[in-house]
């Protein structure tokens, strides 16, 4: 008899079967082969033999994610279920997960903020990166040798979000820096007095769907809010769209000693003098002073040089490099000596009504400085560049006028 045959017969005798029926029993258990499964027990099966689930590792407390995972990946390598893994790190079906993120693998309350489960651990210098203008999330990611998702991850953004010159990005898992209620390239507008408008920024508004709505132009709001005609908005953002009465102007501008800026000169052509004579002519029929004459004649000098230009930055056209686009007439319009020039007085005489703002439109701007009071119109990078052909402006308004 084989030694399973007498394992078995021992096992009937402990189950007190008789012994005639026992001896009939031990025949057929010797003339029967027997596998090693038939005299284990299930217990003894489920040790002995190799496990019938599905191969799985065993799930550790924590696991830090790898290029190329995903959450169905990693549950599936540790028998767990997805919706598992995403409730216990608090993440939902459209989450992303980044290389050296960390997940819990184990039950739990997930976290209600970005902790050590679902984020890499924080250094002690996390990396950031300061916003330039032209910068894009991917150019970011490829600079600093990331992915788009990770930078996207660690700064709580979506691919429908809207980065702008002066945010600050973690480049790590760390939490994000608090973005600065407007980019540092735009100074923060000054606090509205009583009576003054603003306007919260919403996804999809433009500068001109923004003045249209509150009858102002582009320039008037790039003038309240200290932006210039490259200057990005976003949603949150909180745009100043009127200003508060004006009391009445301090007198501290004309007070306040200043360096003048130092002078430039120059003989105008033909083509120049001609230009120079249309803008005083223009002045004189409006009945505007010569201070404002003198302005216009400099910002003319510096924007086109004092020519009629066909083409400038962007859509800039003109004499005043004044651009269809942010309202300031058609293509045609704009290279109009005449009409241009009406348009950079402005007034109630402005050809352009409300869809721009000129000198005269400006409250108080006799008593702003010269460089100034050209800028306000203009909204450019170099302000101080109207200053320095003050002196000449003059002349020529002698010269020509």
């Amino acid at each position: 008899m084989t030694t399973h045959a007498v394992a078995r017969r021992t096992r009937y005798i402990q189950l007190g079967v008789p012994a005639a029926v026992l001896g009939t029993l031990s025949a057929a258990i010797a003339a029967t082969p027997v596998s090693a499964d038939a005299v284990s027990s299930p217990i003894e099966r489920l040790q002995s033999a190799p496990t019938r689930i599905a191969s799985a590792e065993a799930p550790p407390a924590s696991y830090t994610v790898q290029p190329g995972d995903t959450i169905s990946s990693i549950a599936n390598r540790f028998g767990l279920r997805t919706v598992d893994v995403l409730g216990w790190n608090g993440l939902g079906w459209r989450s992303v997960i980044y290389p050296g993120q960390t997940l819990s693998l184990t039950a739990g309350a997930a976290p209600a903020a970005p902790t050590a489960a679902t984020a890499p651990a924080q250094t002690s210098s996390t990396a950031t990166h300061t916003v330039a203008a032209g910068d894009t999330v991917f150019s970011i990611a490829q600079r600093h040798g990331t992915s788009v998702d990770a930078v996207l991850a660690a700064n709580g953004l979506t691919r429908e979000s809207v980065i702008y010159p002066g945010q600050q990005l973690a480049l790590t898992g760390a939490p994000a820096p608090a973005p600065a209620p407007v980019p540092t390239t735009a100074p923060a507008p000054a606090p509205v007095a009583a009576g003054g408008q603003t306007h919260a920024v919403a996804a999809g508004d433009t500068l001109f769907a923004i003045a249209k709505k509150y009858g102002t132009t582009v320039a008037q709001l790039y003038a309240l809010n200290g932006l210039s005609s490259g200057a990005i908005i976003y949603p949150g953002q909180s745009l100043t769209v009127a200003a508060a009465p004006v009391a009445a102007p301090s007198p501290a501008p004309a007070a306040v000693a200043t360096t003048p800026p130092a002078q430039l000169f120059a003989t105008l052509d033909a083509e120049q003098a001609g230009n120079a004579s249309t803008i005083i002519r223009v002045g004189r029929e409006l009945g505007v002073p010569d201070r404002a004459i003198a302005i216009a004649l400099a910002t003319a000098m510096v924007e086109s040089s004092m020519r009629n230009l066909p083409s400038g930055d962007r859509d800039s056209l003109g004499l005043f490099q004044q651009r269809p686009s942010m309202g300031w007439g058609t293509p045609e319009q704009a290279v109009d000596p005449d009409r241009s020039t009406r348009v950079f007085y402005g007034g109630s005489a402005d050809p352009n009504g409300q869809a721009s703002r000129g000198l005269l439109d400006i409250p108080g701007w006799e008593a702003l400085r010269f460089t100034d009071a050209a800028q306000t119109v203009q909204i450019s990078a170099y302000p101080e560049r109207y200053g320095q052909w003050e002196t000449q402006a003059y002349q020529w308004l002698g010269i020509h006028g």
